[in-house]
């Protein structure tokens, strides 16, 4: 196997920054044996930390074979023995190598909702840990993003390798500006929107909790959203990909929804729990060398230019009081290329096309990031 030093690199980030693991922690990872390579890199980052490790293998068609025969006292079972294992892990590193948005497309509507709300808890307790979220090439991700493996493998790690402490830097006066926002209003083709970010955190994320990274995120006020929204960018989610999602939201909540895809599969979505109807996130995207929707949310709510607003659970970090079995990224690009937009905070625009126009947020925009 030859040795990519690059591996080396983004292993050596992942252990020291983004899970920032100390002597004697538990670093659960979590991946697909296609990750090989880079598993095997973070096994030699954390034994040099004198870190412990466990490593869970898994495969997509075999999840999906899981699936289909999936009873209650099976998922009773599985919810236990995850549950009983997070007791004893400090990091957790998930690795996603998919092949396939539709592998579970063939699983029923319904096992996939019953699955989503009893490991919802799960989840929370997950991301009480220290964690890391990263995607590794496939043959079938470069399919879908229409490149060719050697160049989107390039691609992958390229834009991994961002400096994320010039990005958390230059996110300083946007988190201050957002801190001391009331009023939000998106603006864009089939998309005016507006809602309330008063009193909530912002979160600036370079590196910490997804790689590649380049986000700042909060929450809404629950009950003040109102207007339109129309996604440009397609979103995975149940195996299905779906296009031109649409939401209208009366005090907070989602009233209407549409998409070009599967009708039933789209409400079954946001008839999940009563927090699905409701947004647990509104966050900016800057990531200077992510342009274009690659079909994967990974990298597709962190192009330069976009938002994404997501509907079902917010997290801890930005509380806003929705919880949710389901949180989906759905993201809306605002450069010119895809029909533009605009920001406003109080009244003020403060990101045009997918610019930042004033002065303390241009550091921000991706000649000054790249």
């Amino acid at each position: 196997m030859l040795k990519d030093p690059r591996i080396e690199t983004l292993a050596r980030t992942i252990i020291s920054y983004s899970v920032n693991m100390q002597e004697n922690e538990t670093v659960l990872i979590q991946s697909s044996i296609k990750a090989k390579p880079l598993i095997l890199q973070l096994l030699k980052e954390i034994r040099k930390g004198k870190g412990n490790a466990v490593v869970e293998i898994y495969d997509d068609e075999i999840n999906r074979e899981l699936l289909l025969s999936l009873t209650d006292k099976d998922l009773d079972r599985r919810y236990k023995w995850l549950d009983r294992n997070l007791d004893d892990i400090d990091c957790i590193i998930h690795i996603r190598a998919q092949e396939s948005d539709y592998t579970t497309q063939d699983v029923p509507i319904e096992t996939k909702v019953t699955l989503a709300k009893k490991l919802n808890p799960l989840s929370k307790k997950r991301l009480a840990k220290k964690w890391v979220l990263l995607n590794y090439p496939t043959e079938g991700a470069a399919h879908k993003a229409k490149m060719s493996f050697e160049r989107f493998f390039d691609y992958c790690i390229d834009v991994s390798a961002v400096d994320y402490k010039r990005m958390n830097d230059a996110f300083k006066p946007l988190k201050k500006l957002m801190e001391r926002t009331d009023k939000v209003r998106i603006v864009g083709p089939k998309t005016d929107l507006s809602f309330s970010i008063k009193n909530m955190t912002a979160i600036p994320c370079a590196g910490n909790f997804n790689i590649p990274d380049g986000e700042i995120f909060t929450a809404p006020v629950k009950d003040s959203v109102n207007g339109i929204i129309t996604y440009n960018t397609p979103s995975p989610q149940r195996g299905c990909v779906f296009t031109n999602v649409s939401l209208e939201f009366k005090n907070g909540q989602i009233i209407r929804f549409s998409a070009d895809q599967e009708p039933e599969l789209l409400a079954s979505i946001f008839n999940t729990d009563e927090g699905a109807r409701y947004i647990g996130e509104f966050a900016i995207g800057v990531n200077p060398l992510i342009n274009k929707p690659m079909g994967d949310i990974l990298f597709d709510e962190k192009i330069a230019g976009s938002i994404h607003f997501t509907p079902g659970r917010c997290y801890e970090e930005a509380q806003n009081g929705n919880d949710s079995a389901i949180h989906w990224d759905l993201v809306l690009i605002q450069t010119e290329a895809y029909g533009g937009g605009e920001i406003y905070f109080d009244d003020v625009l403060i990101r045009k096309d997918g610019r930042f126009v004033i002065p303390e947020l241009e550091g921000l925009n991706p000649e000054n990031l790249g």
